[in-house]
Protein backbone atom coordinates (compact mmCIF):
# COMPACT_ATOMS: atom_id res chain seq x y z
CA UNK A 1 0.00 0.00 0.00
CA UNK A 2 3.11 2.61 0.87
CA UNK A 3 4.63 1.99 -2.28
CA UNK A 4 1.50 2.30 -4.01
CA UNK A 5 0.90 5.62 -2.38
CA UNK A 6 4.01 6.46 -3.47
CA UNK A 7 3.93 5.45 -7.15
CA UNK A 8 0.62 7.54 -6.88
CA UNK A 9 2.14 10.60 -5.99
CA UNK A 10 4.73 10.46 -8.29
CA UNK A 11 2.30 10.65 -11.07
CA UNK A 12 0.30 13.50 -9.12
CA UNK A 13 -0.77 16.02 -11.43
CA UNK A 14 1.36 19.55 -10.40
CA UNK A 15 -1.56 21.42 -10.05
CA UNK A 16 -3.46 18.85 -7.79
CA UNK A 17 0.40 18.31 -6.04
CA UNK A 18 -0.19 22.26 -5.47
CA UNK A 19 -3.33 22.25 -3.71
CA UNK A 20 -2.79 18.75 -1.65
CA UNK A 21 0.66 20.83 -0.42
CA UNK A 22 -1.48 24.06 0.17
CA UNK A 23 -3.53 21.79 2.71
CA UNK A 24 -1.64 19.99 4.40
CA UNK A 25 0.74 23.10 4.86
CA UNK A 26 -2.38 24.73 5.97
CA UNK A 27 -3.43 22.51 8.86
CA UNK A 28 0.23 22.13 9.74
CA UNK A 29 0.45 26.25 10.72
CA UNK A 30 -3.38 25.67 12.01
CA UNK A 31 -2.54 23.23 14.23
CA UNK A 32 0.70 25.22 15.08
CA UNK A 33 -0.78 28.45 16.17
CA UNK A 34 -4.38 26.19 18.10
CA UNK A 35 -0.27 24.96 20.25
CA UNK A 36 1.15 28.11 20.60
CA UNK A 37 -2.12 30.12 20.61
CA UNK A 38 -5.24 27.82 22.21
CA UNK A 39 -8.70 28.46 20.28
CA UNK A 40 -9.77 31.10 23.67
CA UNK A 41 -6.16 32.37 24.28
CA UNK A 42 -4.84 36.01 23.08
CA UNK A 43 -1.52 37.23 22.74
CA UNK A 44 -0.38 39.58 24.82
CA UNK A 45 2.25 42.33 25.72
CA UNK A 46 4.65 41.92 28.09
CA UNK A 47 4.73 44.43 30.96
CA UNK A 48 7.44 46.49 31.58
CA UNK A 49 9.87 46.86 34.53
CA UNK A 50 10.35 50.93 36.20
CA UNK A 51 13.88 51.37 34.32
CA UNK A 52 11.68 50.41 31.45
CA UNK A 53 8.79 52.44 32.35
CA UNK A 54 11.12 55.79 33.13
CA UNK A 55 13.76 55.55 29.84
CA UNK A 56 10.38 55.22 27.46
CA UNK A 57 8.44 58.34 29.37
CA UNK A 58 11.21 60.09 30.79
CA UNK A 59 9.64 60.57 33.97
CA UNK A 60 12.34 59.61 36.87
CA UNK A 61 12.27 56.26 38.52
CA UNK A 62 12.72 57.82 41.85
CA UNK A 63 9.32 59.91 41.38
CA UNK A 64 7.74 56.41 39.58
CA UNK A 65 8.25 54.68 42.70
CA UNK A 66 7.04 57.77 44.91
CA UNK A 67 3.66 57.80 43.07
CA UNK A 68 3.68 53.96 43.53
CA UNK A 69 3.60 54.51 47.68
CA UNK A 70 1.36 57.14 47.47
CA UNK A 71 -1.63 55.55 45.26
CA UNK A 72 -1.42 58.07 42.65
CA UNK A 73 -1.67 57.54 39.05
CA UNK A 74 -2.12 53.91 37.61
CA UNK A 75 -1.38 51.03 40.04
CA UNK A 76 1.77 48.93 38.81
CA UNK A 77 1.15 45.08 39.18
CA UNK A 78 4.45 43.58 41.78
CA UNK A 79 6.36 40.39 40.75
CA UNK A 80 7.21 37.72 43.11
CA UNK A 81 10.18 39.81 43.97
CA UNK A 82 8.24 42.78 44.40
CA UNK A 83 10.10 44.85 41.90
CA UNK A 84 7.14 46.96 40.43
CA UNK A 85 5.58 46.26 36.19
CA UNK A 86 3.24 48.40 34.10
CA UNK A 87 1.34 47.57 31.04
CA UNK A 88 1.94 49.52 28.20
CA UNK A 89 -1.76 50.48 28.73
CA UNK A 90 -0.71 52.00 32.12
CA UNK A 91 2.64 53.82 30.96
CA UNK A 92 0.17 55.79 28.50
CA UNK A 93 -1.69 56.45 31.34
CA UNK A 94 1.32 57.91 33.01
CA UNK A 95 2.27 60.02 29.55
CA UNK A 96 -1.90 61.45 30.08
CA UNK A 97 -1.35 62.36 33.42
CA UNK A 98 2.13 64.21 33.68
CA UNK A 99 1.22 65.99 30.29
CA UNK A 100 -2.09 67.33 31.82
CA UNK A 101 -0.25 68.36 34.64
CA UNK A 102 2.81 70.13 33.22
CA UNK A 103 1.31 71.43 29.78
CA UNK A 104 4.07 73.64 28.99
CA UNK A 105 6.24 70.05 28.84
CA UNK A 106 3.31 67.96 27.42
CA UNK A 107 4.80 67.27 23.85
CA UNK A 108 7.47 66.02 25.99
CA UNK A 109 4.74 62.87 27.49
CA UNK A 110 2.56 63.17 25.26
CA UNK A 111 4.06 63.37 21.46
CA UNK A 112 0.41 63.03 19.72
CA UNK A 113 0.19 64.83 16.11
CA UNK A 114 -0.75 68.76 17.15
CA UNK A 115 -2.72 70.62 14.91
CA UNK A 116 -1.11 71.14 11.52
CA UNK A 117 1.31 68.56 11.42
CA UNK A 118 -0.08 65.86 8.69
CA UNK A 119 -0.45 62.07 9.28
CA UNK A 120 2.55 60.38 8.54
CA UNK A 121 2.08 57.66 5.91
CA UNK A 122 5.15 55.44 6.11
CA UNK A 123 5.53 52.59 2.91
CA UNK A 124 8.17 50.10 3.39
CA UNK A 125 8.67 48.80 0.10
CA UNK A 126 10.93 46.30 -2.23
CA UNK A 127 9.44 43.56 -4.79
CA UNK A 128 12.74 41.91 -3.73
CA UNK A 129 11.82 38.71 -0.91
CA UNK A 130 14.20 38.89 2.26
CA UNK A 131 14.68 42.35 2.28
CA UNK A 132 12.79 42.35 5.45
CA UNK A 133 10.06 44.70 4.87
CA UNK A 134 7.86 42.84 7.55
CA UNK A 135 10.54 42.65 9.98
CA UNK A 136 11.21 46.41 10.06
CA UNK A 137 7.19 47.42 9.81
CA UNK A 138 6.40 45.51 12.79
CA UNK A 139 9.55 46.96 14.76
CA UNK A 140 8.40 50.44 13.74
CA UNK A 141 5.40 50.08 14.99
CA UNK A 142 6.34 48.51 18.26
CA UNK A 143 8.81 51.26 18.69
CA UNK A 144 6.58 53.88 18.39
CA UNK A 145 3.85 52.75 20.11
CA UNK A 146 6.33 52.22 22.92
CA UNK A 147 7.22 55.74 22.86
CA UNK A 148 3.40 57.02 23.23
CA UNK A 149 2.31 57.11 18.94
CA UNK A 150 -0.74 55.98 17.74
CA UNK A 151 -0.12 53.80 15.00
CA UNK A 152 -2.09 52.13 12.21
CA UNK A 153 -0.30 48.99 10.83
CA UNK A 154 -1.90 47.79 7.17
CA UNK A 155 -0.94 44.45 5.55
CA UNK A 156 -1.03 45.08 1.82
CA UNK A 157 0.71 41.67 1.35
CA UNK A 158 -1.64 38.48 0.60
CA UNK A 159 0.81 36.32 2.65
CA UNK A 160 0.07 38.26 5.44
CA UNK A 161 3.34 37.86 7.65
CA UNK A 162 2.42 41.17 9.17
CA UNK A 163 -0.85 40.06 10.28
CA UNK A 164 0.73 37.04 11.68
CA UNK A 165 3.21 39.04 14.02
CA UNK A 166 0.10 40.70 15.75
CA UNK A 167 -1.62 37.77 16.56
CA UNK A 168 -3.99 37.54 13.50
CA UNK A 169 -4.02 33.92 11.29
CA UNK A 170 -4.83 35.13 7.88
CA UNK A 171 -6.66 31.42 6.84
CA UNK A 172 -8.31 31.64 11.02
CA UNK A 173 -8.75 35.09 12.02
CA UNK A 174 -9.23 37.30 8.67
CA UNK A 175 -12.65 36.52 7.24
CA UNK A 176 -14.13 37.91 3.45
CA UNK A 177 -14.08 41.42 2.82
CA UNK A 178 -11.85 42.42 6.07
CA UNK A 179 -8.65 43.31 4.44
CA UNK A 180 -8.45 46.43 2.89
CA UNK A 181 -9.66 45.15 -0.45
CA UNK A 182 -12.66 45.91 1.73
CA UNK A 183 -11.96 49.42 1.69
CA UNK A 184 -10.93 49.58 -1.71
CA UNK A 185 -12.86 47.86 -4.04
CA UNK A 186 -15.45 48.87 -7.10
CA UNK A 187 -18.61 47.26 -6.15
CA UNK A 188 -21.35 47.86 -3.80
CA UNK A 189 -19.55 45.50 -1.23
CA UNK A 190 -17.18 48.40 -0.56
CA UNK A 191 -16.41 49.13 3.45
CA UNK A 192 -15.71 52.67 5.35
CA UNK A 193 -11.85 51.82 6.06
CA UNK A 194 -13.15 52.27 10.08
CA UNK A 195 -15.19 49.20 9.81
CA UNK A 196 -11.99 46.86 8.98
CA UNK A 197 -9.68 48.01 11.44
CA UNK A 198 -9.50 46.06 14.64
CA UNK A 199 -7.30 46.46 17.81
CA UNK A 200 -4.54 44.76 18.74
CA UNK A 201 -3.19 43.40 21.90
CA UNK A 202 -0.31 46.04 21.55
CA UNK A 203 -1.48 49.00 23.06
CA UNK A 204 -1.67 52.02 20.37
CA UNK A 205 -1.48 50.04 17.24
CA UNK A 206 -4.40 48.92 15.51
CA UNK A 207 -4.16 46.67 12.52
CA UNK A 208 -6.13 46.25 9.08
CA UNK A 209 -4.90 42.47 8.22
CA UNK A 210 -3.94 40.80 4.86
CA UNK A 211 -5.09 37.52 3.52
CA UNK A 212 -4.84 35.85 0.05
CA UNK A 213 -8.10 38.20 -0.68
CA UNK A 214 -6.28 41.65 -0.86
CA UNK A 215 -5.13 39.60 -4.64
CA UNK A 216 -8.68 40.38 -5.76
CA UNK A 217 -7.41 44.36 -6.07
CA UNK A 218 -4.83 43.23 -8.00
CA UNK A 219 -7.41 41.40 -10.49
CA UNK A 220 -10.27 43.72 -10.37
CA UNK A 221 -8.45 47.06 -11.21
CA UNK A 222 -7.18 46.56 -14.69
CA UNK A 223 -11.24 45.28 -15.43
CA UNK A 224 -11.99 48.70 -13.82
CA UNK A 225 -9.46 50.82 -15.49
CA UNK A 226 -11.26 49.05 -18.79
CA UNK A 227 -14.40 50.07 -17.89
CA UNK A 228 -13.24 53.53 -17.22
CA UNK A 229 -12.08 53.96 -20.77
CA UNK A 230 -15.10 53.24 -22.00
CA UNK A 231 -17.33 55.11 -19.78
CA UNK A 232 -14.86 58.05 -19.95
CA UNK A 233 -14.52 57.96 -16.28
CA UNK A 234 -11.40 60.05 -15.52
CA UNK A 235 -11.32 58.96 -11.45
CA UNK A 236 -8.03 57.81 -10.74
CA UNK A 237 -7.36 54.40 -9.25
CA UNK A 238 -4.46 55.22 -7.26
CA UNK A 239 -5.80 57.55 -4.74
CA UNK A 240 -8.35 54.81 -3.28
CA UNK A 241 -6.20 53.99 -0.11
CA UNK A 242 -5.03 57.60 0.70
CA UNK A 243 -8.78 58.66 0.16
CA UNK A 244 -9.84 55.71 2.63
CA UNK A 245 -7.28 56.99 5.12
CA UNK A 246 -8.05 60.20 5.27
CA UNK A 247 -11.34 58.97 6.62
CA UNK A 248 -9.20 58.13 10.11
CA UNK A 249 -6.65 60.71 9.92
CA UNK A 250 -7.84 61.81 13.15
CA UNK A 251 -7.30 59.15 14.99
CA UNK A 252 -3.65 58.59 14.11
CA UNK A 253 0.07 59.97 14.53
CA UNK A 254 1.56 57.17 11.87
CA UNK A 255 -0.17 54.60 9.54
CA UNK A 256 2.74 51.96 8.56
CA UNK A 257 1.86 50.15 5.12
CA UNK A 258 4.01 46.73 4.70
CA UNK A 259 3.73 46.28 1.13
CA UNK A 260 3.81 43.42 -1.25
CA UNK A 261 6.81 41.96 -2.69
CA UNK A 262 5.62 43.34 -6.47
CA UNK A 263 4.93 46.62 -7.94
CA UNK A 264 1.17 45.91 -8.27
CA UNK A 265 -1.63 48.47 -8.15
CA UNK A 266 -1.53 47.62 -4.42
CA UNK A 267 2.43 49.06 -4.17
CA UNK A 268 1.30 51.53 -6.72
CA UNK A 269 -1.32 52.96 -4.28
CA UNK A 270 1.06 53.06 -1.46
CA UNK A 271 3.78 54.74 -2.44
CA UNK A 272 0.86 57.40 -3.99
CA UNK A 273 -0.54 57.47 -0.38
CA UNK A 274 2.97 57.58 1.58
CA UNK A 275 4.44 60.66 3.19
CA UNK A 276 7.46 58.77 3.60
CA UNK A 277 9.23 55.86 1.39
CA UNK A 278 11.53 53.16 2.91
CA UNK A 279 13.10 50.75 1.04
CA UNK A 280 14.59 48.27 3.19
CA UNK A 281 17.38 46.63 1.32
CA UNK A 282 19.68 43.52 2.03
CA UNK A 283 23.22 44.39 1.43
CA UNK A 284 24.42 41.48 -1.23
CA UNK A 285 25.25 42.63 -4.82
CA UNK A 286 22.19 40.57 -6.21
CA UNK A 287 19.64 42.41 -3.91
CA UNK A 288 20.96 45.63 -4.93
CA UNK A 289 20.50 44.65 -8.35
CA UNK A 290 16.87 43.90 -7.72
CA UNK A 291 16.05 47.19 -6.43
CA UNK A 292 18.05 48.56 -9.08
CA UNK A 293 14.59 46.99 -10.88
CA UNK A 294 12.47 48.14 -8.31
CA UNK A 295 13.59 51.57 -8.25
CA UNK A 296 13.62 51.86 -12.56
CA UNK A 297 9.79 50.15 -11.93
CA UNK A 298 9.02 52.91 -9.53
CA UNK A 299 10.21 55.75 -11.05
CA UNK A 300 8.43 54.38 -14.33
CA UNK A 301 4.97 54.40 -12.05
CA UNK A 302 5.42 57.71 -10.77
CA UNK A 303 5.49 59.36 -14.12
CA UNK A 304 2.54 57.29 -15.02
CA UNK A 305 0.86 59.10 -11.76
CA UNK A 306 2.36 62.28 -12.78
CA UNK A 307 1.05 62.43 -16.21
CA UNK A 308 -2.73 61.65 -15.19
CA UNK A 309 -2.34 65.35 -12.82
CA UNK A 310 -1.03 63.96 -9.59
CA UNK A 311 1.20 65.16 -7.09
CA UNK A 312 3.18 62.93 -4.77
CA UNK A 313 3.85 64.30 -1.34
CA UNK A 314 6.48 62.34 0.24
CA UNK A 315 8.14 64.15 3.02
CA UNK A 316 11.31 61.78 2.52
CA UNK A 317 12.91 58.59 1.21
CA UNK A 318 15.33 56.38 2.24
CA UNK A 319 17.17 53.06 2.20
CA UNK A 320 17.15 50.76 5.25
CA UNK A 321 19.96 48.80 5.46
CA UNK A 322 19.45 45.39 7.14
CA UNK A 323 19.96 41.76 7.81
CA UNK A 324 23.38 43.57 8.21
CA UNK A 325 26.38 41.77 9.27
CA UNK A 326 29.20 45.04 9.41
CA UNK A 327 31.68 41.35 10.04
CA UNK A 328 31.35 40.51 6.12
CA UNK A 329 33.71 42.57 3.73
CA UNK A 330 31.39 42.23 0.90
CA UNK A 331 28.40 43.68 2.64
CA UNK A 332 30.64 46.45 4.33
CA UNK A 333 31.47 47.29 0.44
CA UNK A 334 27.80 47.11 -0.34
CA UNK A 335 26.83 49.54 1.95
CA UNK A 336 29.49 51.94 1.25
CA UNK A 337 28.59 51.70 -1.99
CA UNK A 338 24.79 52.85 -1.17
CA UNK A 339 26.33 55.48 0.70
CA UNK A 340 28.36 57.25 -2.05
CA UNK A 341 25.23 57.13 -4.44
CA UNK A 342 22.38 58.05 -2.54
CA UNK A 343 24.22 59.80 0.49
CA UNK A 344 22.46 60.84 3.07
CA UNK A 345 19.38 58.89 1.79
CA UNK A 346 21.14 55.72 3.39
CA UNK A 347 20.40 55.70 6.76
CA UNK A 348 23.38 56.08 8.76
CA UNK A 349 22.06 53.22 11.01
CA UNK A 350 21.66 49.50 9.68
CA UNK A 351 19.43 46.97 11.11
CA UNK A 352 22.26 44.04 12.12
CA UNK A 353 21.36 40.46 11.29
CA UNK A 354 21.35 38.25 14.56
CA UNK A 355 19.84 35.06 16.13
CA UNK A 356 17.78 37.46 18.18
CA UNK A 357 15.57 38.57 15.13
CA UNK A 358 15.37 35.57 14.03
CA UNK A 359 14.48 33.60 17.93
CA UNK A 360 11.55 36.28 17.87
CA UNK A 361 10.53 35.81 14.43
CA UNK A 362 10.02 32.04 14.84
CA UNK A 363 7.61 33.07 17.86
CA UNK A 364 5.93 35.64 15.62
CA UNK A 365 7.37 38.49 17.71
CA UNK A 366 9.67 41.46 17.61
CA UNK A 367 12.95 42.44 19.84
CA UNK A 368 10.56 44.61 21.84
CA UNK A 369 8.17 41.75 23.13
CA UNK A 370 11.29 39.39 24.24
CA UNK A 371 11.49 38.83 27.82
CA UNK A 372 14.75 38.07 29.88
CA UNK A 373 15.99 34.88 29.30
CA UNK A 374 14.85 34.24 25.81
CA UNK A 375 17.95 34.63 24.11
CA UNK A 376 21.51 35.48 25.84
CA UNK A 377 21.49 38.87 27.30
CA UNK A 378 24.46 40.19 24.78
CA UNK A 379 22.92 38.83 22.22
CA UNK A 380 19.12 40.78 22.71
CA UNK A 381 20.97 44.06 23.65
CA UNK A 382 22.83 44.53 20.62
CA UNK A 383 20.07 44.01 18.19
CA UNK A 384 17.88 45.46 20.12
CA UNK A 385 20.45 48.74 20.67
CA UNK A 386 20.81 47.97 16.34
CA UNK A 387 16.82 48.25 15.80
CA UNK A 388 16.16 50.96 18.11
CA UNK A 389 19.07 53.36 15.69
CA UNK A 390 17.23 52.62 13.47
CA UNK A 391 13.50 53.66 14.30
CA UNK A 392 14.77 56.33 16.24
CA UNK A 393 16.32 57.78 13.18
CA UNK A 394 13.36 56.90 11.14
CA UNK A 395 11.26 58.63 14.30
CA UNK A 396 13.43 61.79 13.56
CA UNK A 397 12.29 62.33 10.38
CA UNK A 398 8.74 62.25 11.17
CA UNK A 399 9.43 64.82 13.36
CA UNK A 400 11.22 66.42 11.33
CA UNK A 401 8.37 66.64 8.90
CA UNK A 402 6.08 67.84 11.36
CA UNK A 403 8.69 70.92 12.11
CA UNK A 404 9.89 69.49 15.75
CA UNK A 405 13.25 70.00 17.10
Amino acid sequence: MAVQAAISMQSEDPADKIVRHAGLLSEHLQARRQQMYPPDAQKSLRTFMIHEVSRLTSIPESTLKLMSNEGKGPVPARLENNHRVYTLAQINELRELFAAQRPAEALRFLPHRREGEHLQILAVANFKGGSAKTTTSAHLAHYLALHGYRVLAIDLDPQASLSAMFGAQPEMDVRQNETIYAALRYDKERRPISEIIRPTYFTGIDLIPGNIEVMEYEHETPRFLSQQRRDGDDSIFFERLRLALADVEDRYDVVILDTPPSLGFLTLGAIYAATGLLVTVHPAMLDVMSMSQFLLMMGDLISVIRDAGATMKQDFLRYVVTRHDPMDHSQVHVVSMLRHLFTEDVLTSTAIESAAIETAGLAKRTLYELESGNISATTAKRARESIDAVNDQILGLIKQSWGRS
